[in-house]
């Protein structure tokens, strides 16, 4: 990783984009991409995708999220204090005592997510459990509801954790968002390697960055049934199982930097994980599995049964502490992602074809 991707990276991972207010991280993201793309372009809803033109009709589109989970002002009391709900799959049992960036029409307001002194709480504590969302309560430091309004927060306004980027130790990276705007910069790696390739690809290449993930996928839906690839690979990140209290029987078996994760199952084309098996074996890239029986729980759930079906594969970065302030995610797992689907796209060919036949 260069100081100059690092810096893009980092930068992705600051811009606060939570779901249905994707637009500053897209902007990031398309002025890093235009560098390397015949084209960049977005829809209505925001889901921003980058084009590098082949030279066959086929086009193979790499997907990723670009909305972060957060909250959402849903009261503000009397006395100046705010309620709030999810936005995506925030975990209440780790927001108080947070600090919180509200995203209001003033711009940027600091706020905390408020905590009950231990001390204060004493009797109850044997007892005592996470608080449900709507038991959160947020202080911006104002002491009634004028002085909310007054500094530009009114209900509908979003909100996201404080936390940014920062490295621990040789190759970890720990931030909120990791999940997944490092997977918006995977596939602008990507984009940047194909295009300073030697030759251009067979296949159109598409990589788009989709919004509203976190509440179902409707960015990855919209986009996909207006592009309409031929194939689709979804990046997404996975659970990590190798820290304590991860039960490896339910939950399954996935290293921090034991490489890309590669899921198997009814929405991912068994073609497309066998072509993607190949390259990682001929680049020299270990590659760990899943099973997804039912669904993947990612974007690819919204891709694969598009018009009459879009072959898709979902490729996964380990992850430990997902929907956190410290998501961690190995370096070189990041590079092997970016290797495996740099490789695989100039390595397709215009007969290539992922579809049964009898």
């Amino acid at each position: 990783m260069t100081k100059a991707d690092r810096d893009f990276l980092f930068q992705l991972l600051e811009t606060p984009s939570p779901t249905g207010w994707e637009m500053p991280g897209q902007r990031v993201w398309a002025d890093f991409a235009k560098e390397y793309a015949d084209s960049v372009e977005c829809d209505t809803y925001g889901s921003t995708w980058a084009t590098i033109e082949g030279t066959s009709d086929k086009t193979l589109m790499l997907e990723a999220h670009a909305d972060e989970i957060g909250y959402i002002v849903k009261h503000v009391t009397k006395d100046g204090f705010l309620r709030v709900d999810r936005l995506g799959g925030s975990d209440a049992a780790t927001a108080r005592g947070r600090r919180l960036r509200l995203l209001g029409d003033k711009g940027d307001v600091i706020g905390i997510i408020g905590n009950t002194a231990i001390h204060l709480r004493r009797d109850s504590l044997a007892n005592e459990k996470a608080p449900k969302v709507h038991q959160l309560w947020v202080d911006i430091g104002a002491s009634n509801r004028e002085e909310v309004a007054a500094r530009g927060i009114r209900v509908g306004h979003p909100a996201v954790y404080t936390d940014g980027p920062m490295e621990m130790g040789e190759d970890l990276l720990v931030s909120r968002a990791l999940d997944n705007r490092v997977g918006g910069y995977i596939i602008a790696q990507v984009l940047k390697l194909v295009s300073k390739a030697k030759k251009k690809p067979a296949w159109n290449l598409v990589c788009l960055n989709a919004v509203q993930e976190e509440i179902g996928g409707y960015g990855a839906k919209m986009a996909t049934n207006r592009l309409h690839p031929t194939a689709c690979v979804c990046l997404d990140v996975t659970h990590a199982t190798d820290t304590p209290s991860i039960d490896q029987s339910q939950h399954g078996e996935v290293t921090l930097g034991g490489g890309p994760s590669l899921t198997h199952g009814a929405a991912n084309h068994p073609l497309m994980v066998e072509k993607l098996m190949d390259i990682a074996d001929k680049s020299g890239i270990e590659i760990q599995h899943e099973a997804a029986g039912r669904f993947t729980g990612t974007d690819t759930d919204s891709i694969y049964d598009v018009h009459s079906g879009i072959p898709s594969a979902l490729v996964s970065l380990p992850l430990r502490c997902m929907h956190s302030v410290v998501e961690t995610a190995h370096k070189s797992d990041i590079e092997d992602i970016i290797k495996l689907l740099a490789n695989l796209v100039l390595d397709l060919k215009p007969k290539n074809a992922f579809e049964h036949k009898l």
